[in-house]
């Protein structure tokens, strides 16, 4: 699992990171995101104010993004927070990085039904690419890390990659979408099944086959 530490607090770390302020756009959004919520609970918005803090380094770094403990304590000072108590969520949520990770930030889902379904080849396919867990590639292309279920056990195995997820995966197909991203492409999210467009069953469905073209009303057969 990824480690949840922050990185270290060094005086390299507070050189770089220590005057970070939210861009005029990313502003805007701050604001918008904690006008959501009734006077007096401004800090709710603590969430959507993570990420796009970690959006905007991620801009910067030309990476998915990461929290340097400078950039927790600008969020918490944004919204008069204790920094503990945003260091507490930042921690907690596995969509915020603590440590510096790569462009492209390859989470591999390892639990039971994944795994049951190939899961173990897709690591064995990031490792041959240079890909070790918890680091960024020498190249500063990738980082990997296990993680657990996500979500898409009907379309096991399953990766994210940054904000998009790919399914139905074998060796080859994880192959070919990291060759896309590596050469700046944009790979089509979601299943890689062909001729599957969500999770619908393989071979097509066994039930229910009127509603494949149509809305159809099954009340009056039940």
């Amino acid at each position: 699992m990824a480690d949840r530490s922050p990185a270290p607090d060094s005086p390299e770390l507070r050189e770089r990171w220590g005057g970070f302020e939210f861009t005029d756009a990313y502003r805007a959004k701050a604001d918008k995101a904690i006008a959501r919520y009734p006077e007096g609970r401004q800090r709710s918005a603590v969430m959507p104010l993570l990420d796009l803090a970690q959006r905007q380094v991620g801009e910067e770094t030309d990476t998915q993004g990461w929290l340097p403990l400078p950039v927790i304590e600008y969020v918490a000072d944004y919204l008069d927070m204790p920094v503990i108590r945003v260091l507490e969520v930042a921690t907690f949520y596995f969509m915020y990085n603590m440590q510096p990770v790569g462009k492209f930030h390859v989470q591999v889902c390892g639990t039971t039904p994944c795994m049951l379904r190939g899961s173990d080849a897709l690591f064995e396919t990031c490792k041959a690419r240079g890909m070790k867990k918890g680091h960024v590639s020498d190249d500063g292309l990738w980082t990997l890390t296990e993680v657990e279920c996500m979500g898409n056990c009907a379309t096991a195995p399953m990766v994210q990659i940054n904000d998009d997820n790919y399914e139905d995966l074998t060796s080859e197909r994880l192959d070919a979408v990291l060759d896309a991203l590596a050469a700046g492409e944009s790979p089509k999210p979601g299943t890689q099944e062909p001729g599957r467009h969500t999770s619908e069953p393989a071979g097509g469905p066994t039930t229910l086959t009127e509603m494949v073209d149509a809305n159809h009303d099954y009340r009056d057969s039940w």
